[in-house]
């Protein structure tokens, strides 16, 4: 009887598992719920109109949805143009005028990430 029980205990962990995979791996880690993430493009996408350029580290990004969160957040904000390499973790940020680091750092945290090291 005992075996049973830890039997369908198993089973219905590797169904909630198995479920978490699926929706994950279909959606992406974010679990956007199916519905794609709207993107917000920069007004001005010539870079020679920014001078000023900065690349950060952002930690916590895994997949697409990340990328674009973070993407949006700095496209959303007037002269500014940002592109993510989500391999590398790495947002690249063209400015129009200068802007405080710890501005551009709660930027990254108000996308839900930790911003890392300016260059």
């Amino acid at each position: 009887m005992s075996t049973a029980i830890i039997c369908v205990i198993l089973i219905v962990i590797c169904y909630f598992g198995l479920k978490s995979t699926i929706k994950r791996t279909k959606y992406g880690c974010c679990g956007s719920g199916g519905s794609e993430m709207k993107k917000i493009k920069a007004a001005d996408k010539n870079i020679s109109h920014y001078p000023y350029t900065r690349i950060m580290e952002v930690e916590g990004m895994t997949c697409g949805n990340c990328k674009q969160r973070v993407e949006n957040e700095f496209n959303s904000r007037e002269g500014l143009y940002a592109s993510v390499d989500l391999k590398r973790k790495l947002a690249v940020i063209h400015m129009k005028e200068q802007m405080p680091e710890d501005e551009l750092k709660e930027m990254v945290r108000k996308a839900g990430y930790t911003p890392g090291k300016i260059k």
